[in-house]
């Protein structure tokens, strides 16, 4: 799916019809066999879940299910009869016009991801890879039995955490949107998830709940939250020659935290300016926005929370762009199969970017990374991993041997510049214009802002024959 294209809904037959299998979804013919069906089931609840549509042909020509009510009733029970342990689905029935013109319905199901390895009766393990149902070898499985095993993270309870540390108003506009109408949103905490459940006489609210719905998750996570760094050159200086020049943290539920990191950091990329044909310039960003983004959701969904000792850090350099993320790879998925292989450490995070669209591509967002790179003409990215992080890079036209027909506009600095001439209606301290704008290096500060805002009159002092004094303010002309 390219930008801009509108994200995949469950709900619309158009979708369910017209859309490329993936990750996630499935189309069926209401004439396969039980046994059959079992694979794709048990391959997305052994992975992050996902839908299929019974009654709509591989083509997309819609066959509908009211012609083989007998079939489909032996399709309703694969969930449970067939898969081991039962599969938790959710059964709809979509009202459509068959490829005869008649009325007939569509079965949609929706599996949900298992935290025990399923199989189906045979004894065979299927994982769901992109748009295929991967069936695993005796090593892969003992991977997946192990990756399994272990409890997520986030369905631990959050010790002295209350229902009341969540915000029941955004649980509610979570509700609305993803069209739960069976009770408020207590009762959504109550009866989905695990969010909040019942432990002898008291309820207990499980790290997801803190994550997703906490008034302050930092008070029970403190170290949950994104650090995007900014240096200038190419490497981190540290001590009399430490180039940090911005430093800025986003805190709060975590689908605040990619939000704004996402909106911040798109003030940052850079855009470059080539001379292409026709005597015609263009101006592009230093990397695809879809890289970049990936990036930080992907930290963020996907990143150890139970290592508790650093945050997630975006590093920006001038020829490079690091993500670095708490937690080795999850499951299956390995450097060498990265492209393929997807597994959710926090499915239930997962879920919630995914539902405010997120989540580009489910599954597939890495493999478009590196295809956007090289459409891009930039490196491919590069993924490593110490004993507890993730770092992904992404690399721009000032890595290695430089492209010289490519110049660097002032994008970043005329941005900011506009912005603080904003915040500057009203008389600004040094220090104010500085923790506005995410900065911590006063002589970068001074030569790339203030200095020249001086100089153009964009900006005057406030007590202009006392340049160094320590009450100097600064405001728009």
């Amino acid at each position: 799916m390219k930008e801009g294209a509108a994200v995949f809904d469950p709900d619309r037959i158009e979708d369910l019809q017209f859309s490329t299998e993936k990750q996630i979804m499935d189309r069926k013919s209401a004439r396969i066999k039980a046994v059959d069906l079992a694979i794709p089931i048990v391959a997305m609840a052994n992975a992050d879940g996902g839908y299929l549509a019974i009654g709509i042909e591989d083509d997309g020509t819609i066959t509908g299910i009211d012609n083989y009510e007998r079939n489909v009733n032996e399709l309703l029970r694969v969930p449970y009869d067939y898969c081991i342990p039962s599969v938790q689905v959710d059964l709809k029935t979509i009202d459509v016009t068959n490829n005869n013109g008649n009325p007939d319905h569509v079965l949609r199901i929706q599996v949900f991801p298992n935290n025990k390895v399923v199989s189906n009766q045979a004894d065979d393990v299927f994982l769901r890879v992109g748009d295929k149902s991967k069936r695993l070898n005796f090593e892969q499985r003992l991977q997946l039995v192990y990756a399994k095993g272990v409890k997520y993270f986030e369905d631990q309870p959050v010790a002295n955490a209350t229902i009341n540390d969540l915000d029941l108003d955004f649980v509610s506009e979570y509700c609305k949107k993803i069209g739960y109408t069976k009770g408020d949103a207590k009762h959504y905490l109550r009866h989905n998830h695990d969010f909040v459940t019942l432990h002898g006489d008291n309820e207990v609210v499980s790290g997801a709940a803190i994550l997703l719905f906490g008034t302050n998750p930092q008070r029970f996570f403190p170290r949950a939250r994104i650090r995007f760094v900014r240096y200038e050159g190419k490497t981190a200086e540290v001590g009399d020659r430490m180039n940090v020049v911005k430093d800025v943290k986003f805190t709060g539920r975590i689908l605040d935290q990619v939000r704004e990191a996402v909106a911040f950091v798109k003030t940052q990329i850079r855009e470059y300016t080539k001379l292409g044909e026709g005597a015609v310039f263009q101006t592009i960003p230093e990397f695809p926005e879809f890289c970049w983004t990936e990036l930080i959701v992907n930290a963020a969904a996907h990143r150890d929370y139970s290592i508790g000792g650093t945050d997630i850090q975006i590093k920006m350099f001038d020829d490079h762009f690091t993500v670095e993320s708490p937690g080795i790879l999850p499951g299956l998925v390995r450097i060498n199969n990265i492209r393929e292989f997807h597994f959710s450490r926090n499915p239930k995070i997962v879920e919630l970017l995914n539902e405010y669209d997120l989540v580009k591509e489910f599954g597939e967002g890495v493999d478009r990374v590196y295809r956007d790179m090289e459409e891009a003409g930039l490196p491919e990215p590069v993924y490593r991993q110490s004993e507890f992080m993730l770092y992904a890079t992404l690399k721009n036209k000032n890595w290695g041997k430089e492209d010289t027909s490519w110049v660097a506009t002032t994008h970043d600095a005329t941005h900011d510049k506009k912005s603080l001439l904003d915040f500057c209606t009203v008389p600004r301290s040094r220090k104010e214009m500085m923790e506005y704008m995410g900065l911590s290096n006063r002589r970068y500060f001074w030569e790339h802002y203030l200095k020249p805002m001086l100089e153009d009159g964009s900006i005057r002092m406030t007590i202009p024959d006392k340049p160094r004094s320590k009450n100097q303010k600064y405001v728009k002309n």
